[in-house]
This record gives structure tokens, C-alpha cells and sequence, in this order.
């Protein structure tokens, strides 16, 4: 256990665990990633439910007590060590396009089953392309990538991650898609750390780089990715797509974006 007035030595901890982790933590994530089912445990992917659900309660990976989005054993490791440090991820933001109006247009029950629905897909969707939920924030999804579990190609695994969403929720079908959904993805230097007292831990992100993603989201219409350069360049994306600079809330200056539709990889919108 790291003392706690190491301040160096806790943020030199965390980076490399952020940045290496464990080899046989990532086998067993691999492992766990492929069981039913949801609810699961946000970073070792352990399901809460479903017939592997004994054997991970015995293992010591039921849902905690005091944060029920990761099991015991995480839940103990991030009580233990808290702290965080800054390091290269990329991050992934989606959320529900005209939430407010498809909620005036059924019962306050559907419209929870329907954001249900939305979670249990876009975690599947993250999970499977070696992301962490970071948590869902009414009908955003934030999620993050970065090297432990994403490795060094962290953004191109955010960008398929995010492309895969908007698949999995219908943009590709001829009949539209069942929920609309826009996304946002940026790459970018980020502080990720377990927050918080002994009454509730989590891991969370902070930064501009968590701010951009957000503001991207919310920037882009239904079916649309919106990806930074910093992003596109990381992801290997096609350096041909056309780019354009783009106002966002709270920033001083202009982003500049690739736009991406689904489905292929080859195509790209401009349209705002």
C-alpha cells in the first residue's frame, strides 16, 4: 500500500498502473468481458448477472455496497489507492439527440425502458472495444480509453467504439434508428484517478480534454461522430477527410473536426 503522504509516489503509482496494468488483470478483463451479462463491473468487466454471476459472487465480484458500479474487489483497490495522474487517452461521449421530446411523447415508463435499453447497448458497445464506462449522466454515455485496458491504440478503438453505437442503435437501417444518437471523441492529456472519501469511490476523468468531448456531443446531430484532428490523427483515420472548424460552448478558440456517418468508414458529413 502506498503511503498516504507519497504524493509523488501514489501519482507515479497510477500512472503506470493506467499505462501498463497488470497482464493478468487484462486476461481475466478478456475473460470476463465475454460472460452474460448486465449489469457488469465497469473496469474488470465482471457480469453481476446471468449463470457466470455465482462464480464471480465467490470470487469476490458482486456489485459494492457503496458504489454498485464496480464489484468489491475494484471497489477495494480504488478505496486503497486514491489518486490519479494525467496521461494520454482518448474519450468518448454519446448521448440521447432530442431526449426531451421523445420523453414528452410517452409514459415516464417506456421512456426509462428505453434509456435502459441505451445503456445495456452502449456498454456491450464499449466494454467490447476495450473501453471503461465511466458512468452514464441521464442520457449521455462517458466513456474512457486509455492504455492499460485500450492500449496504444486508444483512439482508433474510441472511434470504432463509437461508430459501433450508432450501428447497434439503428443509423444504418433503412427503417432510422430506434433511439438518435450523437457522438463525440477527442484525444487529449487527462487526469484519471479514483475520487472521492470512504462513504464512495469511483474512477472518473478531469481535464479540458474531458470538456471538449463533451461539448462535441452535444455539438453533433443525430447519427454523426464528431472527431477531433488530435483524435483522427491518433486513430489513423483517412488524412483526406474533410475537416472544418467548429464553435464550441465555453471554448475560446474554434476545433477543428473530422465529421464521420455510419455505415463504412470511407464516408463523411458535412453537413452541421
Amino acid at each position: 500500500m502506498l503511503p498516504p503522504d507519497d504524493p509523488e509516489g501514489r501519482e507515479a503509482f497510477w500512472r503506470d498502473f493506467l499505462t501498463n496494468g497488470d497482464r493478468r488483470e487484462r486476461r481475466l478483463r478478456n475473460v470476463f468481458r465475454h460472460l452474460p451479462s448486465d449489469p457488469r463491473c465497469q473496469l474488470c468487466a465482471a457480469p453481476f448477472k446471468g449463470p457466470a454471476a455465482g462464480v464471480m459472487r465467490a470470487l469476490g465480484k458482486r456489485p459494492s455496497e457503496k458504489n454498485p458500479t464496480v464489484c468489491n474487489a475494484c471497489y477495494v483497490f480504488l478505496a486503497k489507492h486514491h489518486g490519479g495522474a494525467e496521461i494520454e487517452c482518448t474519450l468518448l461521449f454519446a448521448d440521447i439527440r432530442g431526449s426531451t421530446t421523445i420523453a414528452e411523447g410517452m409514459s415516464s415508463g417506456s421512456f426509462r425502458t428505453l434509456l435502459d435499453r441505451f445503456y445495456s447497448v452502449a456498454s456491450n458497445v464499449v466494454f467490447a472495444h476495450e473501453g471503461e464506462v465511466d458512468k452514464f449522466v441521464g442520457d449521455e454515455l462517458v466513456a474512457l480509453f486509455f492504455p492499460f485496458i485500450a492500449g496504444a491504440r486508444h483512439a482508433d478503438r474510441a472511434v470504432a467504439a463509437a461508430r459501433a453505437l450508432l450501428e447497434a442503435t439503428g443509423h444504418a437501417s433503412a427503417d432510422g434508428p430506434w433511439v438518435p444518437v450523437g457522438a463525440g471523441v477527442h484525444t487529449g492529456p487527462t487526469w484519471i484517478g479514483a475520487v472521492g472519501d470512504a462513504a464512495h469511490t469511483e474512477i472518473t476523468a478531469l481535464g479540458d480534454t474531458v470538456n471538449t468531448t463533451s461539448r462535441l456531443a452535444s455539438a453533433a446531430e443525430a447519427g454523426q461522430i464528431l472527431v477531433t484532428v488530435q483524435a483522427a490523427v491518433a486513430a489513423g483515420l483517412d488524412p483526406t477527410l474533410p475537416r472544418r472548424r467548429i464553435e464550441l460552448k465555453g471554448k475560446a478558440e474554434p476545433t477543428e473536426v473530422v465529421s464521420l456517418t455510419v455505415p463504412g468508414t470511407d464516408r463523411a458529413s458535412m453537413g452541421a
